[in-house]
């Protein structure tokens, strides 16, 4: 890849984001903000698709399949190596979320 100042800026930037995600209580902040953001996405998604009553199957199905699909990256492709890696770690945490909240709008609905 070439050297150019968007390359370097944004190599700048991962740098530095990896360099502030290091400290451990850093590290934990930003699982809990992402969780809390997956319960978020978990009561919005459902009652925007609920809004016009034509969408419940079909929000349902992409939603089941976007776990699945992150599910099997962070499973698969990284296996024990799960510690070491931050995004993976991230994105699984916004995946418990949204399923967490998924559950709260059944138990809401009372189905």
């Amino acid at each position: 890849m070439q050297n150019t100042r968007l390359n370097n800026l944004i190599g700048a930037s991962l740098t530095q984001l990896r360099v502030w995600s290091s400290n451990p209580w850093r590290k934990i902040s930003l699982f809990v903000i992402s969780l809390l953001f997956g319960i978020f996405l978990g009561t919005a998604i459902p009652t925007t698709a609920g809004q016009k009553a034509e969408l419940d199957l079909t929000g349902a199905a992409i939603l089941v399949f976007l776990t699945e699909l992150v599910s099997r990256y962070v499973y698969r492709q990284h296996g024990d190596k799960t510690n070491s890696q931050f995004l993976p770690q991230l994105i699984n945490c916004l995946k418990i979320g949204m399923t967490y909240g998924l559950f709260i709008e059944a138990f809401k609905l009372a189905s």
